[in-house]
């Protein structure tokens, strides 16, 4: 990845950099979601390194299941300045306590997911159906074989 001699990136550096399309870098921008962009003597955006660890920072809020809304807010918060550091760190805790409940109930359905996939192999080993009846020999190979 190139920077120009100012230390900014193209939209398309910052493309390859975050995994974002153009599309939604451009959408970032029209949402408010980051600053408007400035452009160079070409025309084109280029992002400074504050821009890009914003637009960072916004992909893992999003990836996490934050709202576009509180987003939205938490940035306007940042341009407000450092007065809203505690507002601004109260957002981030109530997302934190949203983003542990998630991970307690996939964590609670992987041990139920790993739950289920013993009790086949168990089955499986056992030559049993789910009635636990033996089964027919040549379903057992076929079963053992898909292992």
């Amino acid at each position: 990845m190139t920077q120009s001699t100012t230390g900014q990136l193209g939209i398309a550096e910052v493309s390859a950099r975050t995994g974002l399309t153009k599309d939604t870098l451009r959408w970032y921008e029209n949402e408010g979601l980051i600053p408007a962009v400035p452009r160079g003597s070409d025309g084109r955006r280029r992002y400074d390194e504050p821009t890009l660890r914003m637009i960072e920072l916004l992909i893992r809020l999003r990836r996490t299941g934050m709202p576009v809304r509180e987003m939205r807010e938490f940035v306007r918060l940042v341009g407000v300045g450092s007065s809203t550091h505690g507002r601004r760190m109260a957002l981030l805790e109530q997302h934190r306590e949203e983003v542990q409940t998630r991970l307690r109930e996939l964590l609670a359905d992987l041990d139920a997911i790993e739950d289920k996939i013993g009790h086949y192999a168990r089955l499986i080993e056992a030559g049993l159906d789910c009635a636990g009846q033996p089964m027919e020999p040549n379903l057992i190979m076929e079963q053992r074989r898909k292992q």
